[in-house]
């Protein structure tokens, strides 16, 4: 069982897609899962969208549109709900920390995301959010836009989306480092680099850092 379940993980891991910062998407059970969608080169059929905040590389509503079906699920911040049902999105469901709710097989909950130094980039009273997807026995956690917060101690997941930062969200590939074992996942999937912040040999340098810790993925742009 225990084998299996690290091969479900791994294997759900290595099918993860990402499009530069945030933007990933999880394909599970026939279900299309987006996070951030951002800086996507195709239209696609959304199932579900989570969005964690309102800054334009992880809200984007050209972005959505190419995405959205009159059937997609959004869950979102609470400040976003009104904007995102303007775009004539039917399922909209506001989130603040500690939201949880079981959505077509997922467990979906929210938690807190933001910066304990660079408090200007991320603030803490905004209310914005990761998400943890629990699909079928495996956990994935996606930050969010954050600094390594305290909360994280308290997450245990499988699989983590991870920022490198260093200019907007973590403040040294070391802080990503700590974060991820943190959360005792066995798989970290580095995120939020190479674009607006973070070089490419930083995720080389986090995979080194936690070789015979945790498994790391260092992901391609698609």
């Amino acid at each position: 069982m225990a084998n299996q379940l690290s091969k479900n993980i791994e294997t759900l891991a290595e099918s993860i897609q990402w499009f530069g910062q945030g933007s990933v998407k999880i394909q599970y059970s026939g279900k299309t899962i987006y996070i951030d969608p951002f800086s996507l080169k195709e239209s696609d059929q959304a199932d579900v969208i989570f969005i964690t905040h309102p800054h334009f590389d992880h809200y984007s509503e050209d972005d959505i549109k190419k995405i959205v079906t009159p059937e997609t699920v959004i869950f979102c911040p609470a400040e976003l709900a009104e904007s995102i049902s303007r775009l004539g999105i039917v399922q909209v469901y506001g989130v603040s920390p500690g939201f949880k709710t079981r959505w077509n097989g997922i467990n979906i909950e929210a938690v807190p995301a933001y910066n304990i130094i660079k408090t200007d980039k991320h603030p803490k009273d905004k209310g914005w959010v990761g998400f943890i997807l629990t699909l079928g026995h495996v956990s994935i956690y996606h930050a969010g836009d954050t600094e390594r917060i305290p909360e994280m101690k308290s997450i245990n997941c499988d699989i983590i989306l991870i920022p490198l930062g260093q200019t907007y969200t973590m403040n040294t590939v070391d802080e990503a480092v700590n974060a991820v074992l943190d959360t005792k996942a066995s798989i970290a999937i580095p995120i939020h680099f190479g674009m607006y912040e973070g070089k490419i040999e930083d995720s080389e340098l986090f995979k080194r850092k936690l070789a015979g810790k945790v498994d790391v993925i260092i992901p391609k742009v698609v």
